[in-house]
């Protein structure tokens, strides 16, 4: 399978066939192109801006660009949908290079999603071991059920805004390092141990301080994330192709301890961390690279929730001082 499978699987609830996917892959080719006008309002950010409000805002002037953006017919979203899909890392790469100083680099519609993304950021498509890792990433970090960001999205739909609306949220959720933020928080952490002979006095150290160890523990999987794995695997083989195995090794004695002390267990962002930080990514650029996969995932709850919608409204338990007297000002 290939990430471009798994965005058609969730926009349209069907693995395709050879045709449909093909077809897929050129809507989404040939719409990675944005506007002079957003690639101007790009050029003017601070280069000091974190990525993810990069992101954000160009999602949001997308919303302003699109005329028809309240239209919330299932064609019109699907449509809508993957053209997010192409240009958000669009977006992600003019702001690297920009905040680089360097010149943008144009999308090519002859490259696949993954290599256009490489090409747009470095110049140059890497080698097939780190569009692999890539690729499973990509897949992993897609879609995972009511997360606080898809349900920010669900909710702002609910109230009939328009997706870019709904879209724009969920990317300001998912900035939290509490929830895409940490695979960034992983990395800071693992340059922090710096060697794996640190390793095991710094997690104890930071456990005996209750310091917060990021990359590790769920709010869903309790005994282990059933996405680790897989991502693991794909992190080791490209720790091994970077000929960089010391990132393993420190991550290997941080999760003994963990689990031997805690019993929690490492999430997603544990080895997915790392892993961009070998393909020569900056580690601002973690959460961004997390909302190029999780837009295929959002949109697909954006339609689903439209498809039968009801205004989210919660309710609260209050929880505060009792009732009482309204005093008039001058006996406070």
């Amino acid at each position: 399978s290939n990430f471009e499978e798994t965005a058609y699987l969730l926009l349209n609830g069907e693995l395709p066939n050879e045709a449909q996917l093909e077809e897929f892959r050129k809507v989404e080719r040939n719409n990675r192109e944005i506007s002079e006008d957003l690639i101007a309002v790009i050029a003017r950010f601070p280069k000091d801006a974190h990525p993810m409000d990069t992101v954000r805002t160009g999602v949001s002037f997308l919303g302003m660009e699109d005329k028809d953006c309240w239209n919330h017919d299932p064609a019109a979203l699907l449509d809508k949908s993957i053209k997010l899909m192409a240009r958000i890392p669009t977006i992600i790469a003019t702001d690297y290079r920009f905040r680089k100083g360097l010149e943008r680099v144009e999308p090519r519609a002859d490259l696949g999603f993954a290599e256009n993304f490489f090409h747009m950021c470095f110049g140059k498509v890497p080698d097939q071991a780190t569009l692999k890792c890539f690729d499973i990433s990509m897949i992993l970090y897609a879609e995972h059920s009511f997360n606080a960001s898809t349900f920010t999205a669900r909710t702002i739909i609910s109230s009939l805004s328009e997706i870019y609306a709904a879209i724009t949220g969920a990317i300001g959720s998912l900035k939290g390092p509490l929830h895409g933020g940490a695979n960034e928080a992983v990395m800071h952490m693992l340059l922090e141990v710096g060697e794996p002979d640190n390793a095991e006095a710094w997690m104890r150290d930071a456990l005996a301080n209750k310091k917060k160890v990021m990359g590790f523990g769920h709010r869903v999987y309790k005994n282990g994330d059933s996405r680790v794995p897989t991502m693991h695997n794909a992190f080791v083989e490209m720790a091994k192709h970077k000929r960089e195995l010391k990132w393993v090794e420190i991550e290997a004695i941080l999760s003994r301890i963990m689990i031997e002390e805690k019993g929690i267990h490492p999430n997603l962002d544990y080895p997915a961390g790392p892993s961009y930080y070998l393909m020569g990514f900056d580690i601002d650029m973690f959460t961004p690279i997390f909302v190029m996969s999780r837009i295929t995932g959002w949109t697909a709850h954006v339609m689903e929730q439209l498809a039968s919608n009801r205004l989210v409204r919660p309710l609260s338990a209050y929880n505060g001082v009792p009732q009482r007297a309204v005093k008039p000002i001058a006996e406070r």
